[in-house]
């Protein structure tokens, strides 16, 4: 199994680069002329959050400097959270002064800013202990992968499908499987990609990976499926080095209009907290209708664009408005209140069986800014997102301390596993650390805690799994 690095491998081709550049071009020269700002200067705004979103990525197809696109994966994740929102004119920053927009803007203009510069400035070199090098599981790989997507798929139906699960074992087994998950589907992505899977292999990959995103938006949740095809997508590239841009394309627009069409849907399998979810003999059907509730014209926004809606969902923008807006004039900064409960998380449970929640900071920040109380605090959570969280805390000095931290963590950890192979503790980790590295709606407790125990899982089954088949 190669290795994290591949300094001997031709870069990303032209034509990929070409194209990217261009449609990077196309949509900035088109919001330069149809954006819905309030003034040339929100416009600027947007059009530079756009640019520093998307410049790693490019420059990372084009030089194809790591093997693994972490860092501009998170970067990346600032063109649908804050640049397309503000360039759209959403409809959550109607109540925000023209003031709090800018200001909101300019604090995520300094995050990207601190993290490309501490991303760039940071080095290293890799390590060369077992833990770095040695691989966990060396013989059979590609057989033993593509049980673990099986695996995965089986535990995705019946934890969809029936009610077999015990809710006390529910969260435990949904970690294992979505690791097993992970490795497994990120893993085959890559060997599709390189020329390794024979044709029977190829077809069995694709209908598990179908299977399991069918099972998964069954639930009427977007989100699984979502992280999982990001994931194979970039196992593919970072192979490859091709960008299956029609591929890409197909799959976002058909997220677009399930997107779209996910509120009717709402409405007709959700009541309350019951939720019908469909047979799998009703999927074609059910399926067959949200892609016609898809494609009507949205009737609870001024947008009728498919692709406005799936802007929405994302959007972080709104939260940076907000805590822009009150703090510090009418709420003081939390000076590191929502960060006292990190180091709770790496203490298990079973040791400390009250400790905080992960998203413990979240309803911090909810309650604090009056989004709700704390009783609705336990039945849903609101994403503030990392950014909003470090400028309630300290202000600017909060978004450039978080940019500075994750363009330092992970250039660290990229330096490290540089010469990992991808089933080496060091692989996991990296592997890890780009499935989290778009969770960047997360507080920074949640994301270290989920981060925390999604690494754990991936470490312990592998270690148990290669003394299974060496004993």
């Amino acid at each position: 199994m190669s290795s994290l690095a591949h300094n001997n491998e031709p870069p990303i081709n032209r034509r990929a680069f070409a194209l990217s550049a261009t449609a990077l071009a196309a949509l900035l020269v088109f919001f330069s002329f149809n954006a819905q700002v309030r003034s040339d200067v929100h416009l600027l705004l947007g059009l530079t959050i756009a640019l520093l979103a998307t410049g790693p990525a490019l420059i990372w197809i084009k030089r194809a400097k790591s093997s693994l696109p972490v860092f501009e994966v998170f970067m990346v994740t600032g063109l649908n959270a804050y640049a397309l929102p503000l360039l759209s004119g959403h409809e959550g920053l109607i109540a925000y002064s023209d003031g709090d927009i800018t200001t909101a803007a300019l604090a995520v203009i300094s995050f990207q800013i601190a993290a490309i510069a501490t991303y760039e400035a940071t080095t290293g070199s890799s390590v060369a202990g077992s833990f770095w090098r040695t691989e966990l599981i060396s013989k059979n790989t590609g057989r033993w992968l593509l049980h673990g997507m099986a695996l995965n798929c089986v535990y995705t139906c019946i934890s969809t499908f029936t009610t077999l699960v015990p809710s006390s074992l529910e969260g435990i087994l949904r970690a294992i499987f979505f690791g097993v998950g992970i490795i497994s589907t990120f893993v085959t992505a890559r060997r599709l990609g390189a020329g390794e899977l024979n044709s029977a292999e190829r077809g069995l990959f694709l209908f598990m990976l179908l299977v399991q995103c069918l099972a998964s938006v069954a639930t009427l949740f977007l989100v699984g499926a979502v992280s999982t095809l990001v994931l194979t997508v970039i196992g593919f590239v970072s192979s490859s080095r091709r960008v299956p841009f029609l591929v890409s394309i197909a799959i976002l627009l058909l997220l677009a209009v399930l997107h779209n069409g996910k509120s009717a849907m709402r409405d007709v399998y959700w009541e309350g907290d019951n939720r019908i979810v469909p047979t799998p003999l009703q999927l074609p059907g059910f399926f067959a209708e949200w892609i016609r509730q898809g494609l009507k014209p949205s009737a609870d926004s001024t947008e009728s664009k498919i692709a406005a809606k799936l802007v929405d969902r994302t959007s972080l923008l709104q939260m940076m408005c907000l805590v822009a807006s009150v703090s510090p004039n009418q709420q003081a900064f939390l000076n590191g209140e929502t960060y006292k409960d990190i180091p709770a998380q790496f203490i298990p449970r079973f040791l400390w069986v009250d400790k905080p929640l992960g998203h413990v900071s979240t309803s911090k920040l909810s309650v604090y800014y009056g989004l709700q109380s704390e009783e609705d605090t336990e039945r849903t959570t609101i994403g503030f997102g990392l950014l909003a969280e470090a400028y309630a805390n300290f202000g600017f000095f909060g978004v450039v301390g978080i940019g500075a931290f994750f363009g330092f963590l992970i250039k660290k950890a990229q330096c490290w596993a540089a010469d990992s192979p991808i089933l080496s503790g060091g692989g996991l980790l990296t592997i890890i650390l780009l499935a989290w590295s778009f969770q960047t709606e997360f507080t920074l407790s949640m994301w270290l805690a989920s981060f925390y125990q999604a690494a754990m899982a991936l470490l312990i089954l592998p270690y148990a799994l290669r003394t299974l088949i060496q004993g």
